[in-house]
Formats: C-alpha cells, sequence, structure tokens
C-alpha cells in the first residue's frame, strides 16, 4: 500500500481498535486460478507480537482448499471513508487552487493463513465470534441458546482459518496535509453532514 509519511498510522492500538470495530476483512489470496478475495468476519486474538486473525469460511469455499500456504495473505479492513469538497478549505476562498479529495481510514494485515478443520475447535472460534458481536446488546443471543443438534449440523458446514499476523500497517488519509484552517473547514463541514467520526478524526491528528 502505498502511503506517504504523514498519512502513516503507526499506533498498535489505533490499529487493533479499526480492526475490531470493521471487522469484515476482505482476505485476498493467491491460488491455483490466481487472485481471489474474500469477505469475512474476522476477530483479532491477542497471541504473538500483533496478534491472530480467526474466521470460519463455508466448508464449500475454495479459499481453505486451494489458499498457497508458503506466501502470504492479505487482509484489508476498512474503517470510516468521506468524500471532501474543497468548498470546506479556506483556501479555496483565499486562492481557489483546491481540489477535492477522498479521506479513509484502512488497515492491511499480512500473515500466513492455516486451516483448522476442527469441530471443537469451530465450535468454541462461533461462540466466541457471537460474544464479541452481541455484546452490545441488551439481552445478548448464545450460541448455547440453540438446540446443539442443530449447532452440530451447522458447524458440519463450515471449517475454521487462522492467519497470525506478521505485519499490519495503517493509513489514516485525514486531511492532515492541509494547513490548519482547511482542517477546521473539513471537520466543521463533516459534524454539518453527520459525519462526527471522520470530523473527530480530521481534529485529533491535525493538533
Amino acid at each position: 500500500m502505498y502511503c506517504s509519511a504523514h498519512f502513516a498510522e503507526t499506533r498498535p492500538e489505533a490499529l487493533r481498535d479499526l480492526v475490531r470495530q470493521y471487522p469484515v476483512g476482505t482476505i485476498v489470496t493467491t491460488g491455483p486460478d490466481g487472485l481471489r478475495a474474500d469477505h469475512v468476519p474476522c476477530l483479532l486474538e491477542g497471541e504473538g507480537r500483533h496478534g491472530v486473525l480467526r474466521a470460519h469460511v463455508a466448508r464449500a469455499n475454495p479459499l481453505w482448499r486451494d489458499t498457497l500456504t508458503d506466501i502470504d495473505v492479505l487482509i484489508v479492513f476498512q474503517g470510516p471513508n468521506r468524500y471532501i469538497t474543497p468548498s470546506w478549505y479556506a483556501t479555496k476562498r483565499e486562492t481557489g487552487k483546491v481540489v477535492p479529495t477522498w479521506n479513509y481510514m484502512v488497515v492491511h494485515v499480512h500473515g500466513r493463513l492455516r486451516v483448522v478443520d476442527d469441530a471443537p475447535w469451530v465450535h468454541a472460534l462461533v461462540s466466541r465470534l457471537t460474544d464479541s458481536f452481541e455484546s452490545d446488546r441488551a439481552a445478548p443471543w448464545k450460541v448455547s441458546d440453540t438446540p446443539e443438534d442443530f449447532v452440530t449440523q451447522q458447524l458440519r458446514a463450515i471449517v475454521g482459518i487462522e492467519i497470525p499476523i506478521d505485519r499490519i500497517e495503517g493509513k489514516w488519509k485525514v486531511s492532515q496535509n492541509r494547513v490548519a484552517a482547511d482542517r477546521a473547514g473539513v471537520a466543521c463541514g463533516l459534524r454539518e453532514a453527520g459525519a462526527d467520526g471522520m470530523a473527530k478524526e480530521v481534529e485529533e491528528r491535525g493538533s
């Protein structure tokens, strides 16, 4: 990923937070037919230097059978993104020398994929995934709410995967390259458009 220095995000916790908040990763793999991309909800867990991504895919999905295991896979997690109009820049009023752009936050994860075709392991993973994604509900649903024989049947249709993270990189393109007055205008415009999260990032990274 091309990333100029002022857009680079290197804070480990910020990278992990984005993965947890936007957990559907685009897993880019290489197999006999070349590149493929699958969109999979992932659970980031804490082992190793950077952590481990764990997920499951349909048994019918060739990803778990065909992925080459001697080269890295790439997982892309896309965070908030917004169009930025030049009309928000103070510079537009001063010189007119401005152009549109797009602000975005993204994390790229690199590592080698391992297949875990083990029912108890997958059952435990599905339970942890469910607990994580249900955690903000007043009455969280649990795997144990479902009849055990039905869960066993469903587990036969999926396969576990895990990717120990070798490298993780982030790009927060949130107007850091603009002067303070332009950043203030962007933050104000974003808030008026209801994009408070991106406005906050513009304010924090520009300070």
